[in-house]
């Protein structure tokens, strides 16, 4: 009897549990990436959805056996379930344990590989546009270099055209997302990396910076305006004849730690994206790398102070 109430009691918490989970999913704000606007994210969607499916396979019988477990083979007076004391092994679960198993992580694994090699390069059929996009302490760069435009904190793409974002980091690492376009990049001191996205629809989609960053982190957000290909030519124009120039000054203000709005410059100096890779990037990572051998070499010296036969200096030992 006692044991009937806590298996009701269990199921109950497990379906309050439930309930309770789907109604506060209710309460926040929209499941932006189960909202695709445009092809990498649906095709990113579609994966999810289908390793949700496969997982279903699993974990649906193994809840329904769980509750018919509890049922049959509770404790009662008279109970009719078979006792098999001597039983050893059944090769039928066996192969049904390990079989359904290994089948669902070889089809899981092979539609992963394939979908992953289809979004690591644009389609063929259209040209991309290039963003160079540096990752700041706290503040987002985009460098247009077709049409030698930058802007911080936003940027404008034309609808229906791929575009090829090619990220570093001018600070510590950061992952660039797009959430409604498509999935994350992590950006890196002397590093190059690359992502495409595209988007489907006219419209503002939110970006953000996916990795920890320090004190600033919640402000490293970014808007990604889609308009069509005439207004996009129209916006590019007119940043052109009105926007201020970004000079190596301004640049290296930028630089600094800290939170900007959004700004957007009719130019920008020569090369400074490369050289951001090539030589800012690799300083910050060298400093970084001096830093923990210091870090290292401190905490080996304490912790070899302590060991017979070592002094506390960097004398011999006596």
């Amino acid at each position: 009897m006692r044991q009937r109430k806590k298996a009701k009691r269990a199921a109950a918490y497990l379906a309050v549990s439930a309930g309770a989970a789907l109604l506060l999913s209710g309460c926040g704000s929209q499941y932006q990436v189960l909202d695709p606007a445009g092809p990498v994210a649906k095709t990113e969607l579609h994966l999810i959805v289908m390793s949700a499916l496969l997982m279903l396979i699993v974990i649906i019988p193994v809840l329904i056996l769980f509750f018919y477990i509890l049922y049959r083979y509770r404790d009662k007076p008279n109970n009719t379930a078979p006792y098999e004391p001597n039983h050893q092994d059944s090769k039928v679960l066996e192969i049904v344990w390990w079989g359904i198993p290994i089948l669902i992580v070889a089809i899981l694994g092979a539609y992963t590989i394939k979908t992953t090699f289809i979004l690591t390069k644009p389609p063929t059929n259209t040209t991309p546009i290039t963003v160079e996009v540096t990752s700041m302490d706290w503040k987002w760069l985009f460098q247009y270099p077709g049409s030698h435009i930058a802007t911080v904190n936003y940027l404008d793409v034309p609808v229906g055209v791929p575009i090829q974002f090619v990220l570093t980091s001018n600070a510590p690492m950061n992952s660039f997302w797009v959430p409604r376009l498509g999935g994350q990049e992590y950006t890196m001191p002397g590093m190059a990396m690359r992502l495409w996205l595209q988007a489907s629809y006219p419209g503002k989609y939110y970006g953000h910076g996916a990795n920890f960053t320090g004190r600033g982190f919640s402000h490293t957000t970014f808007y990604v305006y889609a308009k069509p290909m005439p207004q996009f030519k129209q916006w590019v124009q007119s940043v052109k004849a009105s926007a201020k120039p970004l000079t190596m000054t301004e640049y290296k203000k930028l630089n600094v730690p800290g939170i900007v709005g959004n700004l957007t410059f009719s130019s920008y100096p020569k090369n400074v994206f490369y050289n951001t890779v090539m030589n800012d990037g690799g300083k910050y990572m060298s400093s970084t790398m001096d830093s923990m051998m210091a870090i290292g070499k401190k905490a080996s010296t304490s912790n070899m102070s302590g060991m017979p036969g070592m002094s506390n200096t960097s004398g011999s030992s006596k």
